[in-house]
């Protein structure tokens, strides 16, 4: 009896670790901005100033809920959203620490405007590609 039970709380424990933490908006959004000129381009741009919060997802398989917003398609560039359509970064309403690029690991389903859905991926911090969004989520699958 005592060796069953033990057998259970392993493979509870074991099952725990194996979760992959969820990014939750509200970490991901505590990010403050420095102005940075860039004299090439004679524009000043937002440069994330990313502190631990955010730093601990950086290279990590993750999950994250949010609203689908389809950039593109044709070529699968979809942005995930914190907030919906009408609420979100390209419509002026949010800030660019509220979106992330999803890069997919194969071709996905077409997907809908503001379809609220968790994705598991390998979360990017980006802070030196002004063309790219600050957060990046690669290798990205829809989770069940």
């Amino acid at each position: 009896m005592k060796i069953r039970l033990l057998l259970i709380c392993l493979f509870a424990v074991i099952g725990l670790q194996a979760q992959t933490p969820e990014v939750k908006w509200n970490e991901l959004m505590d990010v403050t901005f420095k102005d940075i000129y860039l004299e090439a381009d004679d524009i000043y741009v937002y440069y994330p100033l990313f502190d631990e919060k955010q730093r601990k997802f950086d290279g990590q398989k993750v999950t994250v809920t949010g609203y689908i917003i389809p950039i593109d398609v044709d070529q699968n560039l979809y942005v995930l959203s914190a907030f919906p359509f009408s609420a979100c970064f390209f419509c002026g309403n949010a800030g660019p620490e509220s979106v992330m690029a999803l890069y997919f690991k194969e071709d996905p389903r077409v997907y809908q405007t503001d379809e609220r859905l968790t994705f598991e991926g390998v979360l990017r911090l980006n802070d030196t590609d002004i063309d790219e969004l600050i957060y990046v989520l690669n290798q990205v699958e829809e989770s069940k």
